[in-house]
């Protein structure tokens, strides 16, 4: 399995890729016209997993990546891939 940060269309989904090819989001980081949020998606409600108004891009990935979201959703240890991915078309 692949973890690693693509790109959409208002921002950066935190996304893992199992080996099935299927793409799973994690988390999220979102540009508005009000600032940059930030999501680690949860199985249940936990509202301190999300945040808005955050100074940059780079910090609402850190905020999401704190959280390790994806030991939500798979039992295996994953590594970050740096890369960020482009947007897929589709």
């Amino acid at each position: 399995m692949e973890l690693y940060w693509r790109e959409v269309r208002r921002g950066l989904n935190l996304v893992v890729r199992t080996p099935d090819g299927e793409e799973v989001r994690v988390g999220g980081v979102r540009e508005t016209k009000r600032g940059i949020q930030a999501i680690a998606e949860t199985q249940g409600y936990e509202p301190g997993r999300a945040e808005n108004d955050l100074p940059s891009v780079e910090e609402a990935k850190r905020f999401v990546e704190s959280f390790e979201p994806w030991r939500e959703f798979f039992a295996e240890s994953l590594e970050l891939d740096p890369v960020v991915r482009a947007a897929e078309d589709g």
